[in-house]
């Protein structure tokens, strides 16, 4: 299930952190089941904190769209 929260929405990784880190490692696993190259999102909050492998890049979903639209 892709669709988990990544523990960060407004202050909840500083008030509940333990919580929010494995809300956090749910997310990664789920994302990097089939070892993506790239991840894209709409929340700039889980682009900033889904960093699963150097090699992953984490994008906005806009990024993607700009891509496939280039000349």
């Amino acid at each position: 299930m892709r669709n988990l929260c990544c523990g960060s929405a407004g202050t909840y990784s500083i008030l509940q952190p333990e919580l929010s880190q494995r809300l956090l490692a749910n997310k990664i696993q789920a994302l990097t089941s089939e070892a993506p190259s790239e991840i894209f999102t709409a929340n700039i909050g889980c682009q900033s904190t889904c960093r699963p492998r150097p090699d992953c890049r984490v994008r906005h979903w806009i990024e993607g769209l700009d891509r496939l639209l280039a000349p």
